[in-house]
């Protein structure tokens, strides 16, 4: 009897470890590990699975062949800090004021009382990082570079963090990993500014003769490592960074990131600086594309999207981890360094088949490259879905099975079905963003007239395209369709003022 009893508890206990082994199992395939790789001023055209030809992008384009290619895929802004913004935070960037391209001493612009991307994961159970590039500011008030830097990425929802806190093209030119400069001397503390210039640093304006990357305009301040920035700095020496080692430094933390927390649901804003100036790839890619110093640090981005996937599959994640790859605005050639961008472009187009470019309310200002991978739930192929990076928040929350608190402040809509391609129609409505607000509406853009401003894609007067059948935005159909011009602006009025 004794001996019987024993069994059935035996027995009792093996089906309970069962049960409970198929209830892990079964909340980790609903709750898989999702990376967001982020890159930086990377245009429609600038891949192979986009059309490039000129610069080779293995990775990227395994990535795309895994999963979903979205030919309309968006930031929601023309330029970085906005688009970063509202990924995180799924509120248009315009929303609140002072959302702008920041500077390198700026304050945290996301209120740590904010809904955020990062702290929905956490309380979906995950754990969350960033690494790479922030420019959302840090700290409260004059920031002290030689004490704990916050509020910053932990105050809203990220418990690491690795930051190239601004640009690479601003001071202070330090890594800050968990609130704290990385090798920082006590004994020569750093003291930034935006306004003046502080210490005895040679500067691009004063030592043009001490760079290795010439200036086509700006980026005349204090020189480190050979290429002056915007802004000032003194001190730190021992902590800042050499350009060259940049990739390979937040590619190494990511992936360390990934292998500590394998074996738990993870979250991943990897940010890459790649290929946003100063473009200074290590030197092992120096002329391997096509495309001059540009080409080459596409090639090096493309080497760090292979650091992700080489991680995931050696340690058997792949099939079990969502891969997002965007980028936070279309392309520029020049953008303040003589790096030979424009000179070595040929007939490279980084806007792919659309006009525009970074800072430009035209098409290619935002219409990025847009890849999701998750293979045995996402099938391969492509999608002519309007999506937009707004929405990772309320789709991705979806996917975590998470309420998200105070929606109704938010823009970001639920489009998980599209994301993963299980629907074919994405957003109906989507506001597109530089200087200007814009409307998309399935294939019609309408930009309200506003003064003239040719650089950005601004007219006097109205303009509608139809893209579908005019990609490069040239024939003003306003005059032809007033009631539809009407009806946009009202459509877009009433985004607006929500």
């Amino acid at each position: 009897m004794l001996g019987k009893t024993l069994r059935w508890k035996s027995i009792s206990l093996f089906l309970l470890a069962f049960v409970v082994l198929s209830q892990s199992i079964a909340q980790a395939a609903e709750k898989p590990n999702i990376v967001i790789i982020y890159a930086d001023d990377v245009g429609y055209g600038d891949l192979g699975c986009y059309g490039a030809t000129r610069v080779k992008t293995p990775n990227l384009d395994r990535l795309a062949a895994s999963g979903i290619k979205f030919t309309d895929g968006h930031a929601t802004s023309a330029s970085c800090t906005p688009s970063r913004y509202a990924l995180l935070t799924g509120q248009y960037p315009w929303r609140k004021q002072g959302v702008h391209i920041l500077t390198g001493d700026a304050n945290l612009i996301i209120d740590p009382a904010q809904t955020t991307l990062p702290s929905v994961m956490q309380k979906a159970g995950y754990t969350t990082a960033v690494v790479g590039k922030w420019h959302l500011g840090l700290g409260k008030g004059k920031i002290d570079w030689n004490t704990e830097i916050k509020p910053g990425p932990r105050e809203i929802g990220f418990d690491y963090s690795f930051l190239i806190p601004a640009t690479g093209d601003r001071v202070p030119c330090v890594y800050v990993e968990n609130q704290k400069v990385v090798g920082l001397d006590p004994n020569d503390p750093i003291t930034v500014s935006y306004k003046e210039k502080v210490g005895n640093d040679p500067t691009g304006k004063e030592n043009p003769d001490l760079l290795k990357m010439q200036l086509s305009r700006g980026h005349d301040s204090t020189i480190v490592n050979g290429i002056s920035r915007i802004g000032w700095i003194t001190g730190g020496k021992a902590a800042r960074w050499v350009d060259e080692d940049m990739a390979d430094t937040i590619d190494n933390k990511a992936v360390q990131f990934i292998e500590q927390n394998q074996k738990q649901p993870f979250f991943l804003y990897f940010a890459t600086h790649d290929i946003h100036v100063p473009r200074v790839p290590h030197q092992r890619y120096f002329g391997k594309s096509q495309l001059g110093i540009r080409g080459d640090a596409i090639m090096q981005l493309d080497t760090s999207v292979g650091q992700i996937m080489e991680a995931l599959d050696r340690l058997k994640l792949t099939d079990n981890t969502l891969v997002i790859f965007s980028s936070d605005n279309g392309p520029v050639l020049d953008d303040g360094y003589a790096d030979g961008a424009e000179a070595t472009n040929a007939d490279h187009r980084p806007a792919g088949p659309w006009r525009g470019r970074k800072y430009s309310i035209l098409e290619g200002g935002t219409r990025v490259p847009f890849i999701v991978s998750w293979p045995g739930h996402v099938k391969p192929g492509s999608s002519d879905a309007l999506m937009c990076q707004l929405d990772f928040l309320a789709s991705l929350a979806k996917l975590a099975g998470q309420e998200v608190p105070n929606a109704a402040q938010l823009d970001s809509e639920d489009h998980l079905d599209a994301l993963l391609g299980q629907k074919k129609a994405g957003r109906t409505l989507l506001v597109e963003h530089a200087h200007n607000m814009v409307l998309r509406q399935a294939h019609w853009k309408y930009i309200p007239a506003s003064k003239k401003e040719a650089r950005t894609g601004v007219l006097a007067t109205d303009q509608l395209y139809q893209l579908e059948s005019d990609p490069f935005e040239i024939d003003n159909l306003a005059d032809r369709y007033p009631e539809l011009v009407k009806e946009m602006a009202a459509e877009l009025k009433a985004i607006v003022e929500k």
